[in-house]
């Protein structure tokens, strides 16, 4: 299979859908990788670098869509990508179609297949591609929540994890799954008096057998949710239900209530956000500020730390990049049917139900999809 890889065009998007050693697995099986011009310099792989593991070197992002069978990528394509896709091409890449509502007209118009990363799933229940990223946008939503409480970055001057004799940063951490106890790890590590929220007393459970009498947890409900965020210094929000949009758990009226220059960092942002005030930003321009609350909303956040995500995340897309270029798309999902919960666009139709309920679309069902 000829497997393309273009340069991602995000804003500050710097991770690439293939390093080199990935490419040098699938040039050793036969196939063969077109990768464009300097897709992954910014994090210090060279054309030189590809062209040693067996790539060939695209001279633009036209050169790879036009030639490409299997497209991999980061992020979801742009409107400009989206134009370049066929109906014959497999597109393999994060999607989040649930909020995207003119992706979503734009891929099924395309006839492509679409494969998202975020809904493939394991026998254990996790989402294995979802989680590399998750992982990192946790770790750093503690970063960027402490940096936005300096008075430099317009905080109240809040150290997060305090000093002798001096109050920690009251940390609120919306979720408990992979985000939400990646973001305790670096915010309970910090000193930060945290308190963790979910509907899961499993999830619960499993933060208090983590990390003790250090971190708090709470039952989530509107009253309790409402309670906490009043008292918030950051609140860090990573509320997941898998492929859809995320739920608004902090209502304009909750936000009315939080303390002026408090910091909401929004890591569900790429499912819609999980407070009625958010909006995608970028790591051009990253926040805004509602009812003197500042927002951080940057819907790539790993793109922040693009080579320790870019590894992190091939590590994990590397087997489906590979089953799928072995066998081809429909044999691949067949066989597999955690890769087959992936599948969210074929022929023109929405095949995930999460998405097509919530875009208000008809869904096609696996079956058909499989048998086109």
């Amino acid at each position: 299979m000829r497997i393309g890889v273009p340069k991602e065009i995000k804003d500050r998007e710097d991770r690439v859908g293939m390093v080199p050693g990935a490419v040098h697995e699938l040039v050793s099986k036969g196939h063969e990788v077109l990768v464009e011009h300097n897709a992954g310099k910014n994090i210090g792989f060279t054309d030189a670098d590809y062209i040693a593991a067996g790539a060939k070197i695209a001279a633009d992002a036209d050169a790879v869509w036009k030639a490409a069978e299997m497209i991999v990528k980061v992020k979801e394509p742009l409107a400009v990508e989206r134009k370049k896709l066929r109906a014959d091409q497999l597109l393999f890449t994060y999607l989040h179609l649930a909020p995207d509502p003119e992706q979503a007209k734009d891929l099924m118009a395309s006839g492509a297949t679409c494969i998202a990363y975020e809904t493939v799933t394991s026998p254990t229940g996790t989402l294995p591609l979802l989680q590399p990223m998750s992982e990192v946008a946790g770790r750093m939503s503690v970063q960027v929540g402490a940096q936005y409480l300096e008075n430099a970055y317009g905080g109240p001057g809040i150290l997060l994890g305090g000093v002798a004799g001096v109050h920690p940063a009251n940390v609120v951490i919306l979720g408990a799954g992979v985000a939400g106890t990646n973001a305790t790890l670096m915010a309970a590590g910090l000193g930060a008096d945290v308190t963790v929220v979910d509907r899961s007393p499993d999830a619960l459970r499993r933060i208090i057998a983590s990390f003790g009498t250090r971190v708090k947890t709470a039952y989530s409900t509107r009253n309790t949710v409402a309670a906490l965020v009043a008292q918030a210094d950051l609140v860090i929000g990573t509320v997941l239900i898998p492929g859809a949009a995320a739920p608004k758990l902090i209502t304009r009226e909750m936000l009315k209530t939080m303390r002026p220059g408090s910091v909401i960092v929004d890591v569900a942002i790429d499912q819609g956000g999980c407070t009625e005030t958010s909006k995608a930003t970028t790591h051009t321009n990253p926040t805004y500020v509602v009812d003197g609350v500042t927002h951080y909303c940057v819907a790539n956040m790993p793109g922040g730390v693009a080579r320790t995500s870019t590894f992190a995340l091939n590590n994990a897309t590397l087997p489906y990049i590979v089953a799928l270029a072995d066998k081809g798309w429909k044999q691949a999902l067949a066989e597999d049917k955690h890769l087959r919960d992936g599948l969210n666009v074929q022929g023109g139709a929405i095949t995930y139900k999460a998405v097509a309920d919530a875009l208000d679309l008809p869904l096609r069902s696996l079956e058909t999809a499989l048998a086109a």
